[in-house]
Parts: structure tokens; C-alpha cells; sequence
């Protein structure tokens, strides 16, 4: 298979397996979204929609955030770990989007990385799901799946995000980042690796991750 023909694989078993795509995070609005990612560092999904409707309960916006004491917040979000650190990111975010942005979250990566405990990743989920705008955010799944698969050598995160955009058409960016993290849940996880599961991984992967795989099955 040459690298396009491999390209055009992923998207059709991706198209094919998803059609239609869950957003992982449950939210209402580009702020709600904003602080779901913020607080998904480090941790799990579930956690996280287990958590959001008890802060978003006493509040869902910027002015009602900032009425709650740093401490509050910590209180209401302690379960999805490094509460110190986020608690105070949701709370100085909050802040500047009432100074400097009207209470809207920005739709640009420079503005929205400038907010505290937002990184590129978090932005690039906000810009993609919130706003439509192509993005391609690189998870640790999408990162394991761009390497098993042998279209990014990439060591981090910035290289794999870097191959993504250069091999997948830009209209599809913001199906695919879910699709990808989706697939690698379900079929090629980190742990228990079933590779009949992994069509994917079974067609096109890296020879080197493949002769692990049998080398670990080997009775």
C-alpha cells in the first residue's frame, strides 16, 4: 500500500465505523466545553461528566464563576485530581473572558493559550468542537494509533499533530481527532491489545509494533 492509499484506509474504516461521531464531553456551550476540556487533563472522560453538572449547577458562566472562591471550585471538582492547579485556571480564565473578551470564549489559538491551564491541546478542542473550526487536537490516543500505524515517527505530540494535518484533508480534521480517539478506545488500547480487533492496525501498522504484538502472544 503506498502512504495514500493507506491515508484513504483509516478515513473509510473510520467513515464506515463512526458515521455518526459522540462528542466525549458533555457541554452547552463554547464555556461549558472550555472548562470539561480544562478539567479532562489527567483524567477520564466519565470523571468528568460525572463532575461538570455539579459546578455548572452553581455556575455555567464566566460571572457566576468568578463569584465562587477558588476554594469552592476546588471543593466541587477534587474527584478528577489536580484540582489545586484547575481550580484556579477555571477561576482566572473566567476572569480575563469577563475583562478582556466580553465573557465570550475567543475563537483564536493566541487568545485562547493565553487563558490560564489552557495548552494547545485544549484550545485546539475548543476551537474544533465548539466553533467548527478545523483543528486537529493529538490526545495519547490519537499519539499511539499515528505511531502504530506508521504515519508519524513522531516522539510528541507537536510532530504527530504535524503529520495529521499533512496527510489528512483539512475538511476532516474535526471528524477524524474524535473518530481516531473513539477507534483507539475500542479496538487499539494501550492495554489488552486485541490485534484481530485492530483492522486497522492489522492492515496497515508498523512491522516493528506488529512483530511485538506476536512476540508477546507467542505461547
Amino acid at each position: 500500500m503506498t502512504k495514500q492509499e493507506k491515508v484513504d484506509f483509516v478515513i473509510n474504516t473510520l467513515k464506515a465505523l463512526y458515521p455518526e461521531i459522540p462528542i466525549p464531553l458533555d457541554h452547552k456551550d463554547p464555556y461549558t466545553l472550555l472548562i470539561a476540556v480544562l478539567m479532562s487533563a489527567q483524567s477520564t472522560d466519565v470523571r468528568v461528566n460525572q463532575i461538570t453538572p455539579l459546578l455548572f449547577e452553581k455556575a455555567d458562566n464566566p460571572y457566576d464563576m468568578v463569584k465562587l472562591t477558588v476554594e469552592e471550585i476546588r471543593d466541587i471538582i477534587k474527584p478528577v485530581g489536580l484540582s489545586p492547579m484547575k481550580s484556579k485556571g477555571i477561576h482566572g480564565l473566567s476572569q480575563i473572558l469577563i475583562d478582556k473578551h466580553n465573557g465570550e470564549v475567543p475563537k483564536t489559538y493566541e487568545e485562547l493559550e493565553e487563558l490560564p491551564a489552557v495548552g494547545h491541546k485544549t484550545a485546539a478542542v475548543v476551537l474544533s468542537q465548539a466553533f467548527g473550526i478545523p483543528a486537529f487536537p493529538v490526545d495519547t490516543h490519537i499519539q499511539r494509533l499515528m505511531y502504530r500505524w506508521n504515519l508519524s515517527s513522531g516522539k510528541n505530540v507537536v510532530q504527530t499533530e504535524k503529520d495529521a494535518k499533512r496527510l489528512f484533508p483539512k475538511e476532516l480534521w474535526n471528524d477524524l481527532h474524535l473518530q481516531i480517539i473513539w477507534y483507539g478506545r475500542e479496538y487499539s488500547p494501550a492495554r489488552g491489545w486485541d490485534l484481530e480487533k485492530d483492522i486497522i492496525t492489522k492492515t496497515i501498522g508498523r512491522k516493528t509494533e506488529l512483530e511485538k504484538y506476536y512476540k508477546t502472544k507467542k505461547p
